[in-house]
């Protein structure tokens, strides 16, 4: 059974950071493009970052370049968000999801095309 969990996420005050983990069991993460997304309350789900399976190249979300850093750890079968300066935007629940290979390698930030998801974890940064 494919699964992806999230852990990681709590109350931070703004300028903190948070490490968020996706870990997977069923099948080998590194094959497959990994998205972060969140949503915040009454909006939609946004992407905030991705990596590619096939390059290992990384995208962001304008609102977050510079201040968040993904990252894959093969030997954990997990990928990472570290999320640094948080500011009160940065509340949501953030969601890692992957997509499988047989459609493409290379991540997107849209995320009706990704295929496994995990259960979210609640990120909220206020003082």
């Amino acid at each position: 059974q494919l699964q992806l969990v999230e852990s990681g996420g709590g109350l931070v005050q703004p300028g903190g950071s948070l490490r968020l983990s996706c870990a997977a069991s069923g099948f080998t993460l590194d094959y497959y493009p990994v998205g972060w997304f969140r949503q915040a309350p009454g909006k939609e789900r946004e992407g905030v970052s991705c990596i590619s399976s096939s390059d290992g190249s990384t995208y962001y979300a304008d609102s977050v370049k510079g201040r968040f850093t993904i990252a894959r750890d093969n030997a954990k079968n997990t990928v990472y968000l570290q999320m640094n300066s948080l500011k009160p935007e940065d509340t949501g629940v953030y969601y890692c999801a992957a997509l499988s290979p047989r459609i493409q390698t290379m991540c997107v930030m849209r995320p009706r095309i990704y295929n496994y998801w995990g259960q979210g974890t609640q990120v909220t940064v206020s003082s």
